[in-house]
């Protein structure tokens, strides 16, 4: 992996190196000796190379200077200049001579690009620690979601269940209403004939027309309990007593009470007796 990175940048500082030679020893080689003219191309290499090489130590150590990495992008800038310069007093290819002197500053620049990758390298252990610590990621946010998606599709069979019942339940009720509308308009008819009341409301007429109580409907809805009355809240009645209570109630009226009418009166003013005794007692008394 680091192949990747040093050898373009290595390979690139060659060919700069030899094209800034070149340059200078062609392009100074005419106005001064060819020997002093390669003592510049040479220093100009080499003190290139020497600085990225001490920039490559303190690299190496995980230290860093700014003034080594000065000196070298000046030494590069220097050469870029140079091949620069010739291009620009060149008489043939001066194109070409220009367009090849980026070099150096490339060369530089791949160094840069190489150091920040040795900064930012990790070993074969840390990469596969990093690449199961993502593995294990993308396996969590899998089941995660599948959990969702299943939470999701048992929720929606849920609600979908207690919708239908609901339906149900309200189908039912609203059959359940319809017919006890129908039962109660059956006995609102009843109730407003008048045959049909009179003979409700009691099997023997009344002599006297008009005398007869309105039957009533019974109370649709919510109903108070009566208090159950105790048992020993009040003597039980003797026969002699009785006879006088029944026939003071069937005589209160002429013509007299009926048993139906007697018995209800009887009730309605609080007395307690069985209907085996009333009977009874009504039968004394007729007698």
């Amino acid at each position: 992996m680091r192949a990747k990175t040093v050898l373009p940048a290595v390979a690139m500082t060659a060919v700069s190196m030899v094209l800034t030679l070149a340059v200078v020893v062609m392009w100074l080689g005419t106005a001064v000796p060819w020997p002093v003219a390669l003592v510049v191309g040479l220093g100009i290499d080499g003190g290139w190379l020497a600085t990225l090489a001490y920039e490559r130590r303190l690299a190496a150590q995980g230290d860093h200077n700014r003034a080594v990495t000065a000196v070298g992008w000046s030494f590069g800038i220097l050469a870029a200049g140079v091949l620069v310069a010739h291009a620009l007093t060149a008489e043939e290819s001066a194109g070409a001579w220009l367009a090849v002197a980026w070099l150096p500053i490339a060369a530089k620049a791949l160094w840069l690009v190489h150091a920040m990758w040795e900064r930012t390298a990790l070993t074969p252990v840390a990469l596969d620690a990093i690449r199961g610590i993502q593995q294990e990621a993308r396996d969590e946010a899998a089941v995660a979601r599948a959990r969702l998606r299943a939470e999701a599709a048992t929720e929606e069979t849920r609600l979908t269940a207690v919708t239908e019942a609901g339906a149900r339940v309200a189908r039912v009720q609203a059959k359940t209403a319809q017919a006890l509308a129908g039962a109660w308009s059956t006995l609102e008819t009843a109730r407003a004939g008048e045959e049909t009341g009179r003979a409700l409301t009691s099997v023997t007429a009344r002599v006297t027309p008009g005398v007869t109580p309105r039957w009533e409907l019974p109370v649709w809805g919510p109903s108070e309990p009566l208090p159950a009355r105790s048992l020993e809240s009040a003597p039980a009645l003797t026969d002699e007593a009785l006879d006088v209570i029944v026939d003071e109630i069937r005589t209160s009226e002429t013509p007299a009470l009926s048993y139906r009418e007697m018995a209800a009166r009887f009730r309605a003013a609080g007395h307690a007796a069985s209907e085996m005794r009333l009977r009874a007692a009504w039968k004394r008394v007729v007698a």
